[in-house]
């Protein structure tokens, strides 16, 4: 298809700048509010409980506290710290003991002895087992509460301004793996002549330069991400060390190794790969780069997979390898993408076989997303409740919209490219050395034809025959230019193309975001676990027991209420009415209380007499609520004595 006329339209060179104008303010939109709404990252491991409990009330000190996550995670010396009501520590200060078994994650920290009464605080820091830093407080007290002047910080773990650069640092990660990525297989795999051109060098360059860039700085922000939250930390080579220890920064250092491997592939395919014109030649070097460049970007995506979702929770042996085959479909889809928009807005030579090769490619790309993508949806949010109720189920839902109108928007793209040809391209020389007064303007010919003349000069000839060709060569590619640009189809594919790459902006940001969410199954487990643990309270408990000790008026009824029924003190009346109904004294008289599944008990109570039949005690206290095991101990007699026991929710 051929287009003669001149283009009416905006001017070629603006609209490229217009486009990459639109992309830039649409990437800082996204992330301004990605970002002002985000806050820290959410945690990844949750607090699913923890002896004593928030807020419960026990009458002893006891001799260590205990916490339980949903998942693995890392602690230091401080990662837990209990403070008594003046703020000085409480505990040993020794590192937390690792009381886990089986599937419980649980430690410990031993509490000096001899602890004073009233209101004790916990507070907590860690990192789970995909990276992220967690921490949070809670209280409880001995013997009874009281002020405190423990003041906490509220910056959450990961928050203020470290938390905000490491974050975009995270999200620049991602951009710069799908250029590199993305663009590079797009040349070796759909336009082997894009490795001569120099917008897409400058895509995939830049592509490793901002991955380069990002991973340093999350390396040398790790430290104060995941403790004091100051940037000043970042130098501190105490620290860095204990960062390399760990597996996010065992993870950080290999990505950068395998950026050098990049380095050197980049190198190859923007320099030897590009200047060779013999086909076998080309073809041998086209598998060896295929081959080495998918292992180092497999490799660089493992780098993910080993130290995020993927290598914690359940069947992370399966997990890992899926996670790495997603990030590589997703680079080969997005950074393809990006690199074609390039390919149609700032060079002159893409044909519509290359344009085929890649839709192909997006198509294979789509089927492992959409493989891997219902894998990891089912392992992170594991229900129906989870994918509605939880942050992460919610931002699963938006990127699935996002790739729904992704596609749909792919498929116009694919009409424009089942109409494009390449004989406005073919012709388009012909026509610029006929028709070279249309396009260029007089002052450029007049240059050219005065250089003509100096080329019989001995001094001179070679300087002006450069300078000759090389303006001969724009004023080429101007013609070639200006043709493309009014190719109805190939404009048409163009603007398809930017709208594709606009939704895909969103898209990639969505997807980083939902890196930095508590997984749904975990976030529903947590809740689950808080909920039982601060359940509110169920009100007074009133109880009816028969009894029978078998001796002379040996029957009769207990009725016992314990108010207000819930953790902390409590007050405790016991009525006796015998068989005829009325009250009942007893020699004797006994109430004990058990927690059997937490293996606390038994409490004894020894209520006194304030009545004919009527027994009380105060400041009865209920150290963490559960169903609690009521027994009550009833003599009539030297010899007659029973124990009956009935359970109540309390707390």
């Amino acid at each position: 298809m051929s287009a003669t006329a001149p283009y009416a339209g905006p001017s070629p060179i603006r609209r490229p700048v217009a486009a990459a104008a639109l992309l830039a303010a649409l990437l800082s939109l996204v992330f301004g509010l990605l970002l002002a709404g985000a806050g820290p990252a959410s945690a990844h491991a949750a607090l699913t409980g923890s002896d004593p409990q928030d807020g419960a009330v026990v009458d002893t000190a006891p001799k260590e506290v205990t916490l339980s996550f949903s998942e693995a995670i890392a602690v230091g010396d401080d990662s837990i710290r209990v403070l008594d009501p003046s703020g000085k520590r409480a505990d040993t200060e020794a590192e937390p003991r690792d009381l886990s078994e089986g599937g419980t994650v649980r430690y410990g920290v031993a509490l000096h002895s001899g602890l004073p009464d009233g209101t004790y605080t916990v507070a907590w820091q860690a990192i789970s087992a995909d990276s992220h830093p967690i921490s949070g407080a809670f209280t409880f007290s001995i013997g009874a509460p009281s002020e405190t002047t423990v003041a906490l910080s509220s910056q959450e773990a990961g928050g203020g301004p470290v938390g905000v650069v490491y974050d975009i640092a995270r999200y620049a990660a991602y951009g710069g793996f799908v250029l590199l990525v993305g663009g590079s297989a797009f040349v070796l795999i759909c336009w082997r002549g894009g490795a001569a051109a120099l917008p897409m060098q400058r895509l995939v360059v830049r592509g490793w330069l901002t991955l380069t860039a990002a991973t340093l700085v999350m390396l040398l922000l790790r430290n104060p991400y995941t403790g004091s939250g100051k940037f000043a930390d970042a130098f501190d080579l105490a620290g860095l060390q204990s960062v390399l220890d760990t597996k996010p920064g065992a993870a950080l250092v290999s990505r950068l190794l395998l950026l050098g491997a990049a380095a050197l592939f980049i190198a190859v395919l923007f320099g030897t790969y590009a200047r060779r014109e013999d086909e076998q030649e080309k073809k041998d070097l086209t598998f060896g780069l295929a081959v080495g460049g998918g292992v180092v970007a497999a490799g660089i995506a493992a780098t993910w997979a080993m130290s995020e979702h993927a290598s914690t929770g359940i069947q992370a042996s399966i997990a890992m390898p899926v996670d790495v085959a997603h990030l590589l479909a997703v680079a080969a889809w997005l950074g393809g993408l990006a690199s074609l928009l390039v390919a149609l807005y700032r060079t002159p030579d893409i044909g519509s076989a290359a344009v085929r090769r890649f839709s192909a490619v997006a198509f294979a790309s789509v089927v492992v997303l959409a493989a891997t993508g219902i894998y990891q949806s089912w392992r992170q949010v594991g229900s129906w409740s989870a994918l509605t109720g939880t942050r992460y189920g919610q931002l699963l839902i938006i990127k699935v919209a996002l790739i729904a109108v992704l596609l749909a928007v792919a498929w116009f793209s694919r009409r424009w490219t089942g109409r494009l040809t390449d004989a406005s391209v073919a012709s388009s020389g012909a026509e610029a050395a006929s028709s070279g007064a249309e396009v260029v303007s007089s002052e450029a010919e007049e240059a050219v034809a005065a250089a003509a003349p100096d080329e019989a000069s001995d001094d001179v000839a070679p300087e002006r025959a450069a300078q000759l060709a090389r303006q001969r060569a724009v004023l080429t590619a101007t013609k070639k230019k200006r043709i493309r640009d009014a190719d109805p189809e190939r404009s048409g594919l163009r603007r398809s193309v930017l709208a594709e790459a606009a939704v895909a902006v969103v898209l990639l940001a969505v997807t980083t975001m939902l890196t930095s969410t508590e997984p749904g199954r975990t976030e529903e487990e947590a809740a689950g676990g808080a909920t039982a643990a601060t359940a509110p309270a169920a009100g007074p408990v009133n109880l009816s027991m028969p009894f029978d000790t078998g001796g002379r008026n040996g029957k009769g009824t207990v009725r016992i209420d314990i108010d207000p029924g819930r953790t902390g003190s409590n007050d405790l009346h016991v009525w006796i009415d015998g068989s005829d109904g009325e009250p009942m004294d007893v020699p004797e008289l006994k109430v004990a209380l058990t927690l059997e599944s937490k293996d606390i008990g038994p409490l004894p109570v020894v209520p006194d007499r304030l009545a004919e039949g009527h027994w009380t005690a105060s400041g009865v206290q209920i150290p963490m609520a559960g169903d609690w095991k009521i027994d009550v101990t009833v003599r009539t007699s030297d010899i007659d004595q029973v124990t009956i026991d009935k359970n109540a929710k309390i707390g």
